[in-house]
């Protein structure tokens, strides 16, 4: 989905991620909604506060893999030249720690440069157990 580059269109996308894992068999407060959703949260906030661009959106793209073992977050904006990087903040810092939380959680994560306009996708990856109940196994 695509989404307004404010705080509002970060809050709406992590909202979506929870709710689209509640329905495919991972319930609002378990380990897995809580931690993609975080991850998510932390992708898209900084898609809003590094990689916006006026009048320009982002997209969000949540998906599972063949046998539902693998959760895929993709948030794309048209930044093409602010690439994230994983730094340890200082201790008194305010801010600084998202992408310290994404490394942590996921399973992996990384960066892509957008195919067919300017941008780039920074996605992350979760491993998960049982199954994911669900007929479309792609959310964009």
């Amino acid at each position: 989905m695509r989404f307004t580059s404010t705080p509002r269109g970060a809050r709406l996308a992590r909202r979506l991620v929870s709710h689209r894992l509640h329905e495919w068999g991972h319930p609002y407060g378990t380990t897995t909604n809580d931690t993609v959703t975080l991850i998510a949260a932390e992708l898209t906030a900084n898609a809003v506060r590094h990689g916006h661009l006026p009048g320009r959106d982002f997209h969000l793209r949540l998906t599972v893999n063949t046998d539902a073992t693998l959760i895929r977050i993709e948030v794309i904006d048209t930044r093409t030249e602010r690439t994230p990087t994983l730094t340890a903040p200082e201790p008194d810092a305010e801010a600084g720690r998202g992408l310290v939380l994404v490394a942590a959680l996921a399973t992996r994560w990384g960066t892509t440069p957008r195919q067919g306009s300017p941008g780039k996708t920074v996605w992350a990856q979760l491993a998960v157990s049982g199954q994911v109940q669900t007929d479309s196994v792609r959310v964009t």
